[in-house]
């Protein structure tokens, strides 16, 4: 009796440990999904972004970008990935003494035709644009503008690494404000471990063609780190990430610091 006793409570350990592992494989494929733009899962991620060291006396400002992804089967071998911006800022007005600014900035909605079955390059490809929905002059551009995004990755092992890039061009608009010719990079580099924590590098380059060359350029470089939970049933990813910019427009910010939470809902 005693050892079959002993028998079973060695099978339940035994079962516990393997759930454990279990758990840890399943966080560890959950965090890689979050970190593949096209992946044909519902996210709805709240991006904090505080950026030290805007406009002429130097301030701080905030931006709360809230993205969320839809994605869409087009057909049993394709999918659309729905990506969507809508900024919420709180920033320095840029004439000094005039106080802070706050309401929402130019919303940016971008559709990805992706295969529903990739290879070991995965990869979308499709419209984004920019429409004008600022509520203040120094929030948006007062412009439509539409261009090609596209993006390209790999996933292998615990690495998830790729490229996302657009340009934008003014199609209309306010007549009074200049046009627009935008550009956008931004390069992940996404190491993984496991029980869902993860090493990230994801900053976002951009460059404004219309601008002189001191002013036309943002380039951040740095770090951060996340981790995918559970909260009850509902599955989160959560990070904090610092960049440095290394170039900057006069009136761009030193350094970036990003505090991101994600509700995540996989496929069943």
């Amino acid at each position: 009796m005693n050892t079959h006793v002993g028998t079973k409570r060695l099978l339940i350990a035994i079962l516990c440990i393997l759930s454990r592992f279990a758990y840890a494989d399943s966080a560890t494929d959950l965090a890689k999904k979050t970190q593949n733009p096209v992946e044909k899962m519902v996210t709805i991620p709240f991006n904090n972004n505080i950026n030290y060291g805007y406009g002429t006396g130097q301030g701080v400002q905030y931006i709360l970008d809230i993205k969320p992804v839809i994605p869409f089967s087009l057909s049993s071998s394709w999918n659309i990935i729905s990506r969507t911006i809508i900024p919420l800022m709180n920033q320095p007005n840029l004439f000094s003494g005039e106080g802070y600014i706050t309401g929402t900035g130019d919303i940016n909605p971008t559709l990805y035709l992706s295969p529903a079955h990739p290879g070991p390059l995965i990869w979308g490809i499709g419209p984004t644009m920019v429409l004008p929905t600022a509520n203040h002059p120094q929030l948006g551009q007062g412009k439509y503008s539409l261009g090609p995004s596209a993006v390209v990755l790999m996933m292998p092992n615990n690495w998830v690494v790729g490229v996302l890039a657009f340009n934008v061009w003014s199609i209309g608009g306010q007549s009074s404000r200049p046009d627009v010719n935008q550009f956008q990079f931004q390069y992940f580099i996404n190491y993984n471990f496991p029980h869902g924590w993860y090493v990230t590098s994801q900053p976002t380059l951009s460059a404004n063609w219309k601008a002189s060359g001191n002013n036309r350029w943002l380039v951040p470089f740095g770090i951060g780190a996340g981790h995918v939970f559970a909260i009850g049933k509902q599955a989160m990813n959560a990070s904090v990430q610092a960049y440095r910019n290394v170039k900057s427009p006069q009136i761009g910010p030193n350094w970036q610091l990003e505090l991101n939470i994600s509700f995540l809902f996989p496929e069943t």
